[in-house]
């Protein structure tokens, strides 16, 4: 049985404790001893009772939805609270959770703010110190914090269940996840503010400022962005301009980031020789002006980019729709975006009063510009809720990696998602085949969901020889996506793959809304007139059961990677 183990170690203490209390010795003396066993010392009788929790199936239930311990190192401490990966708080208390110079943990949620220090037994809530029942401890390079303290802290119910070893979490508050202000700045989760110059490279100081202040504070790295507008793949000059999709397809084929330091700004060169020095795989699309959604990006990972109609042309120049003095901007037109910034905070009491145009509310995003410090207010300036089009598409970088997460990445689509392909129907089956260099062992996947709550399958088919071969195939995940955007999906079992087979992962995609489900590679206009084609293989299907190559259809390649590990 799963717990027999545990309850032979009471049982054994039991009779350990019987075995004191009836000592014969003690037989005829008169003397009334104690049950020494019910005055065991917490010092003692906590880490036997911790020892035994941990060495059994330990769950966590958090906001219903549970973790165990064969997937996440939670454990119970000397003091009985369970303790949690830091690295797990910010998708699973739905909250913000960031380490500072290794010492100090900030946690966000609601209004509340909780600091812990590393081995301290104090923590400071909402500005006041408070005692907290296991200290912020650090164990083979993993921080760990109490579910307890913050569930007590959070205003989380709390519970231990001893007989399912499982420790539940429930949030009782009510409110919003997000406070009514926030600004990065203040948290030191804001990226520097950089200087385009006379160039259109707004889009990828956007995307790299995203990008550098979803990694802070924890790591501060500034990225090049000659590099990305000049190693890109796009027919583009940097006096050209560029869109969101542009640098979601650098960042996806691991093309970069590089550091700045290794590829200046400005000088009209590059070296494309520089590898990635970290790997993006994953990047949320937040479309139609969700601003709840929006701000709780924010708030939990960092920048984000958007696109907003820019009147004025320089730091110098004049619009009615700016106000200098204040730095508040706001356009209300017809024209569509040709600038991107990157929202860091926002206000939601934010006077319309300060704005040179009548507005109906209050309120306003904060944004980072890349026009220098010289601009607004020391780079940074305020967007209105109200305007046209800020809030309309808008990028979000969940999930940088170390570049030795995945040995292997094989992929044809290095300009990405350019286009869409379907069945003018919701759903539809593609399939991209590949060659392994080696012996490895295949994890992972990538590809776009091109819409809202896509649902997947994902296939692995091996000793791949035709269109017959894709009836063969060994399903490996499913889900569902809430946002548009890039996603890598990590296999329920790894396939391992012989040196030089052929081998083909299957998407099977379902996207409500649309008829044209599959992100696709191909020559639609003068940016991807140069994209190459001839370099991947794939086919298609409307239901899974017949396939063809996508070639008969348009010329083109369908967005899907895959990723693998050396044997």
């Amino acid at each position: 049985m799963k717990y027999s183990k545990r309850y032979l170690f009471f049982f054994a203490l039991l009779l350990i404790a019987l075995a004191v209390k009836y000592d014969p010795s003690a037989a005829g003396s008169g003397e009334v001893r104690s049950f020494r066993g019910a005055n065991l010392d917490s010092e003692v009788w906590n880490p036997l009772i911790a020892s035994s929790v941990n060495d059994n199936l330990l769950s966590v239930v958090i906001d219903n939805r549970e973790y165990t311990n064969e997937e996440y190192p939670f454990y119970m401490d000397d003091q009985l609270s369970i303790m949690v990966p830091v690295t797990v708080l910010r998708d699973a208390m739905n909250c913000s959770a960031h380490l500072y110079n290794g010492k100090r943990l900030l946690v966000e949620k609601h209004s509340s703010g909780i600091e812990f220090s590393l081995d301290s037994d104090t923590a400071i809530v909402n500005g006041e110190e408070k005692s907290v029942v296991s200290p912020l401890t650090r164990k083979d390079d993993v921080f760990y914090v109490s579910l307890n303290d913050l569930s007590a802290y959070l205003d989380y119910t709390y519970t231990w269940n001893m007989q399912e070893n499982m420790a539940s979490a429930l949030d009782n508050s009510g409110s919003a996840v997000i406070p009514a202000k926030y600004d990065l700045r203040e948290r030191g989760r804001a990226g520097i503010v950089q200087n385009q110059g006379i160039y259109g490279t707004c889009w990828a100081f956007a995307a790299l400022g995203a990008l550098e202040s979803s990694l802070l504070p924890e790591e501060q790295a500034q990225y090049s962005a000659d590099h990305m507008t000049l190693c890109n793949g796009f027919s583009l000059t940097q006096d050209d301009g560029g869109e969101y999709t542009m640098g979601m397809a650098y960042l996806a084929a691991w093309k970069g980031p590089v550091f700045e330091a290794d590829d200046p700004y400005g000088d009209n060169e590059t070296d494309e020789t520089l590898t990635a020095v970290k790997h993006v795989q994953e990047m949320q699309i937040i479309d139609g002006k969700d601003y709840e959604k929006i701000k709780e990006a924010v708030f939990k990972y960092g920048g984000v980019q958007t696109s907003i109609y820019n009147s004025l042309r320089s730091s110098q120049s004049y619009s009615p729709d700016y106000n200098s003095r204040s730095h508040a901007y706001c356009y209300i037109g017809t024209e569509k975006p040709n600038h991107d910034v990157v929202i860091i905070g926002w206000d939601d009491s934010y006077p319309k009063e300060n704005f040179s145009v009548d507005l109906e509310g209050d309120g306003a995003f904060i944004c980072q510009n890349s026009w220098g410090r010289q601009f607004g207010d020391d780079g940074v300036f305020y967007i209105s809720y109200y305007d046209t089009n800020i809030g309309t598409h808008n990028v979000v970088y969940t999930r940088v990696e170390d570049t030795d997460n995945y040995d292997n990445i094989y992929q044809s689509d290095l300009c990405g998602w350019v286009g869409q392909l379907g069945y003018n129907k919701e759903s539809m089956y593609g399939a991209n085949v590949f060659t392994t260099k080696g012996q490895e062992e295949l994890v992972a996947a990538g590809f776009y969901a091109t819409g809202k709550d896509s649902q997947y399958e994902l296939y692995v088919v091996r000793n791949f020889e035709n269109e017959e071969s894709l009836e063969q195939r060994i399903p490996v995940a499913s889900g569902r996506l809430s946002n548009a955007g890039y996603y890598t999906v990590s296999f329920n079992r790894g396939i391992v793959l012989e040196a030089g087979e052929r081998y083909a992962i299957v998407l099977h995609i379902i996207t409500p809304n649309t008829i044209h489900p599959m992100a696709i590679e191909y020559r639609a206009d003068d940016a991807t007139e140069h994209v190459i084609l001839d370099d991947g293989e794939s086919y298609i299907s409307a239901n899974g059961n017949g396939w063809k190559s996508v070639d008969t259809v348009e010329d083109c390649n369908l967005c899907i990677k895959a990723f693998s590990n050396n044997q």
